[in-house]
């Protein structure tokens, strides 16, 4: 008998996406050695149009930085106005949704697993009329905000915050299962060094307070600002601003903050582990994946530098559940840094070890999976 066959779609459009489909194929692996595990880009799977508008769009906006207006109009129009998102649905199931439909049938899998929320809107709606038959399962990386992310057509809702649970009910209905886990970040964070040990890795010094900046895997928001804004508080003693991939920032912001020796500016980085446990306070810019991660670690984050689309949706879950403060200017940013680094670090890595992990929950719906698919023959 053959293993567990599992699809996992994502997008090229960030860490956000790509991350906890690696991390979930690993796990898949280690869990059903058997296992046949294939991750694939959904957006190219429905088509040029779809990855045009869902990739080349992101990198123009969301990506470059710019054009904030724009991308604010986007998801207006697309996520937020009933009857435009409606229409907007419509539309890409209408030109993309034989093409997924066919991408999904040529591999046979028992279970489908999206980590992209337009992907996950084009597999609800294809389980809905009937042209799929295999469970399929939403990964919601972002704590609100979730329409795409959530949908009704699909079976089981995957959780990286507990809190989003009331919004995806909302939108996805009662027949959806809907569970908080883990093993959809680095498993390295559940399993962290200690703070002193993480800034030895780091060449960091022992006393003082170090705060990251991070700007995501594409390094936008107000970077600069976000350092200079650390460098004035008080008891500071190491800033670590995280560029990502986006390599002229990088270089841009080393001769910017040249003479500033206890600015460190980085690329991407592996082992966000190491700096999270390191890290007294995190200042973020994306929302996501990296506030949960901080969290975890009882890093103390901020969002500040771009409340621009989903992420103001974020920016009020954040300030409503208590999970990171929200400021909007530089001289925010200074009290909430003093604030957060006179407030107690708080661990939370035992409370995400007991969720259930995310592996375990999607092979548990691969025998539904191989009775759909042994049905259809």
């Amino acid at each position: 008998m053959r293993g567990p066959r599992v699809l996992i779609l994502s997008a090229g459009v960030g860490e956000g996406h790509e991350l906890p489909a690696r991390v979930l194929a690993t796990e898949l692996r280690h869990r059903a050695p058997g296992a046949e595990v294939e991750v694939a880009d959904g957006l190219a799977a429905m088509g040029r149009a779809m990855t045009a508008v869902g990739e080349g769009g992101m990198r123009a906006t969301f990506g470059l930085d710019r054009m904030h207006w724009v991308f604010d109009l986007q998801y207006l129009v697309f996520a937020r106005l009933a009857p435009t998102r409606a229409l907007g649905q419509w539309l890409m199931h209408r030109v993309s949704g034989g093409r997924l439909e066919r991408f999904v049938r040529e591999r046979r899998p028992d279970v489908v697993v999206s980590t992209h929320p337009a992907v996950t809107e084009g597999l609800a709606r294809l389980r809905r009329a009937g042209r799929l038959e295999m469970p399929t399962v939403s990964a919601i990386t972002d704590l609100a905000a979730l329409r795409y992310w959530a949908s009704r057509g699909i079976d089981v809702h995957l959780l990286t915050h507990p809190e989003s649970g009331d919004e995806v009910r909302r939108i996805a209905g009662p027949a959806t299962r809907i569970v908080p886990v883990h093993g959809l970040t680095d498993p390295a964070f559940l399993d962290p060094p200690s703070p002193e040990e993480a800034r030895r890795a780091l060449g960091l010094p022992g006393a003082g307070g170090v705060v990251a900046v991070s700007g995501g895997g594409w390094g936008v928001g107000d970077l600069v600002g976000a350092v200079r804004a650390a460098l004035e508080v008080p008891g500071v003693g190491a800033v670590l601003c995280l560029c990502g991939r986006n390599d002229a920032l990088r270089a841009s912001l080393q001769g910017e903050l040249a003479g500033e020796r206890r600015a460190r500016i980085l690329g991407f980085v592996e082992r966000m582990v190491d700096v999270m446990a390191a890290a007294d306070v995190l200042v973020h810019s994306t929302a996501g994946l990296t506030v949960l991660e901080a969290w975890m670690l009882g890093c103390r984050p901020i969002s500040y530098g771009w409340g621009v689309g989903h992420v103001r949706l974020n920016n009020r879950a954040f300030r409503r559940f208590g999970l990171a403060d929200v400021v909007a200017s530089e001289p925010e940013l200074r009290a909430a840094i003093a604030r957060a680094l006179a407030a107690p670090r708080v661990v939370r890595v035992e409370e995400f070890a007991r969720l259930p992990a995310a592996s375990q929950v999607v092979l548990e719906l691969t025998a539904a999976g191989r009775e759909s698919l042994a049905a259809r023959a």
